[in-house]
């Protein structure tokens, strides 16, 4: 996949994913401000956490407006089309797809109307109880006697769904937020949310803070992101993150923060090793340091005998710094990445394929000759990026290629928003680290200590899901038939019917029937 800002590098080998980030989410509310263009913005420096899709959602006070498609931000959204988002409070969404497929059904914000209005939300994380979702979603009261029906087949479109139907003991429908106390301890798994109703914007965090969220002030406004990153391009000046178990409201009134659950912090580990923007701070520590930190302890817990350090840009970049600085070789650029080779629909030709890494990178064949090589990396997965590019250096005439990995092997899949392999394809089961550095054919292969990943991050190890590197899952998970990607759409096959656009539907909430044909 490409990244908006050309730094991440998982997809340096064509066909080849590396991990991927569920989204990132932007929600703003400032009258006078052009909230439209402020969340484009913000969406743009979250861009590496998702490109399958991207959106936006506009409130005047008096209607909802969703404009949202498929591609990046950038191109999705033009002049015309922000120009005529017009309001004061704005949610932003932009997509990888953890549950449900890469079609525009499953774009973010998700819409529903509701008794009182409408609602759109955007989500970053992945839930672990969606069959569950689903059956109180199937529950809920029918509108005016008849079944109403969603067109999406994600999480997300549950949790909307949920929100937006809710009733209180006598049948009255509730609104928004007074709904969200109710729903929003029913929902396991990892969630930053970000929703609207017409009048207020709302930001909710799940109890474990497995992803980022925070909070930003506007001279005229409030702002809440998926990272501070965010927050500095539209000008915001960083407040607080939201906490774990908390939701936020924000209209006229000012802000208020009620707690729907107790706050059992279990951060995301591999934000700092890799998904989060190295300008980000999460829980009060700069990635960036946590990064270099890293590549610090990696040299001293795995020296080698070599003449120049590299990274494979740009993720690997920090580590190599700290790495080089630790081990007292000199740091150099080995590598030169061509940030321009986004996301392309001309597929290329088998003589291009066979190209393959060479279309993201190239070796500076001068720097590299007769020199013993330290190449650090923040992570290997499937390891056919790492074998491709040990083979390109060693015909750029490396001397030694020795591979340092700035985070422990991964052997677990993720349920909280990244999608890594299948635990079958993780090269790091089944393989000693030797077996693995021979399998790429390095010279040596060595990757940092658990406790040397965590110490680096400065967060306290409980407070960390490490659960991709030790298989200690941050809470309870269902049976794994019911936590697939495509749970929903295998759901709805059987007793769905087709849309005239052919897409099966699940039974959803209130007002739920046109929602994606809606303006």
């Amino acid at each position: 996949m490409p990244r908006g800002d050309g730094r991440l590098s998982h997809d340096l080998l064509p066909g080849e994913k590396g991990p991927q980030d569920a989204c990132g989410v932007f929600g703003v509310w400032a009258p006078g401000e052009e909230v439209a263009k402020l969340t484009y913005f913000g969406l743009y420096a979250l861009q590496h956490r998702g490109q399958e899709s991207a959106g936006i959602a506009v409130s005047n006070g008096s209607q909802i407006l969703v404009f949202k498609d498929m591609g990046l931000v950038s191109q999705v959204f033009d002049e015309t089309s922000l120009g005529s988002l017009t309001g004061h409070i704005a949610v932003g969404h932009a997509r990888y797809s953890t549950t449900g497929a890469s079609v525009w059904e499953n774009a973010q914000p998700t819409f529903r109307a509701t008794a009182h209005g409408s609602i759109a939300l955007g989500h970053n994380g992945n839930l672990v109880n969606t069959a569950e979702m689903a059956e109180l979603v199937a529950a809920l009261p029918r509108d005016g006697g008849r079944a109403t029906q969603v067109a999406a087949t994600n999480d997300t479109d549950l949790v909307t769904a949920l929100l937006a139907g809710q009733v209180d003991e006598d049948g009255k429908p509730l609104t928004v937020e007074q709904a969200a106390p109710l729903v929003l301890p029913k929902v396991k798994g990892a969630f930053s949310l970000v929703f609207m109703d017409e009048h207020t914007l709302y930001a909710a965090r799940d109890p474990q803070g497995i992803r980022p969220l925070v909070l930003g002030r506007l001279e005229r406004g409030w702002v809440v992101a998926s990272e501070t990153a965010a927050l500095d391009i539209v000008g915001a000046s960083f407040i607080r993150e939201i906490e774990p178990g908390e939701m936020v409201a924000i209209d006229e009134n000012g802000l208020r923060a009620t707690t729907f659950a107790e706050a059992r912090p279990k951060g995301c580990v591999f934000e700092y090793v890799y998904l989060a923007r190295p300008d980000t701070d999460i829980a009060g520590r700069n990635v960036y340091l946590s990064r270099v930190e890293m590549g610090r302890r990696l040299a001293k817990e795995a020296p080698a005998d070599a003449d120049l350090v590299i990274a494979t840009p740009e993720s690997g970049t920090p580590a190599a710094v700290g790495y080089a600085e630790a081990s007292g070789i000199p740091y150099g650029s080995g590598l030169v990445k061509n940030s321009y080779v986004g996301r392309t629909f001309i597929q290329p030709s088998q003589t291009i394929r066979q190209l393959g890494i060479r279309l993201k990178l190239n070796p500076l064949k001068e720097v590299i000759r007769g020199k013993r090589l330290v190449v650090v990396d923040d992570s290997i997965v499937r390891g056919n990026t790492q074998r491709a590019l040990v083979r390109m250096l060693r015909e750029a005439g490396a001397a030694e290629v020795h591979i340092r990995i700035s985070s422990p092997p991964i052997k677990w899949p993720c349920f909280f928003g990244i999608d890594f392999a299948t635990r079958a394809e993780l090269i790091a089961n089944g393989l000693s680290v030797e077996e693995i550095g021979k399998s790429l054919g390095a010279d040596s292969l060595a990757y940092i200590s658990t406790d040397g990943m965590i110490e680096a991050t400065t967060i306290a190890k409980p407070n960390l899901c490490r659960a991709c590197f030790d298989g200690e899952y941050p809470m309870e998970l269902p049976d794994p038939e019911l936590l697939g990607k495509h749970l929903l759409e295998t759901e709805t096959q059987a007793p769905s019917s087709a849309d005239a656009d052919g897409v099966t539907t699940l039974t959803a909430g209130v007002g739920g029937a046109d929602a994606l044909r809606r303006p």
